[in-house]
């Protein structure tokens, strides 16, 4: 069975300023008309991190706007939303954000077979001389890309 795999949002700056050592799947407890507004593309999530509080993981700073065609039973923009994974997900999750500087960050927001999903990565924030190094790698293989170009044109 193919996997209908729809990406709604990609979180550019979370691979910028966090070194990924890990990602997992997992689903959102939405609402209704989160829903729908999911589907119509308005959300937004650059400053979003996950939580684990009492054995489950909430997602914090996710916005999801409200749904324009809704009725005055619209839901909050900025609640925290439950993430759905398997217990022992949880507690590796647990383990894994107990060590120093690990942060659970989500990567991107995406439709599966019609269920909202996320991919949440763990991260390590990186320094100042790392996302230098990003970049001047980036400049380089850029720079490469062009040469290369050149040289099959002439």
């Amino acid at each position: 069975m193919a996997q209908d795999r729809k990406i709604i949002a990609v979180n550019k700056k979370a691979r910028f300023n966090y070194s990924i050592e890990e990602s997992l799947e997992c689903g959102v407890a939405l609402q209704g008309t989160e829903v729908k507004s999911v589907k119509a593309g308005s959300v937004s999530f650059p400053d979003a991190f996950a939580d684990i509080v009492k054995g489950e993981v909430w997602l914090r700073g996710f916005h999801i706007s409200e749904y324009a065609y809704s009725s005055v039973f619209n839901h909050d923009p900025d609640r925290p939303k439950k993430l759905l994974l398997h217990r022992d997900e949880i507690k590796r999750l647990i383990r894994k954000t107990e060590e120093k500087g690990f942060t659970l960050i989500p990567l991107d927001f995406y439709l599966k077979n019609g269920r909202v999903k996320i991919t949440l990565g763990i991260c390590k924030g990186k320094k100042l001389f790392d996302k230098r190094a990003d970049i001047r790698e980036r400049d380089v293989s850029r720079d490469m890309q062009r040469e290369f170009k050149s040289m099959q044109r002439s």
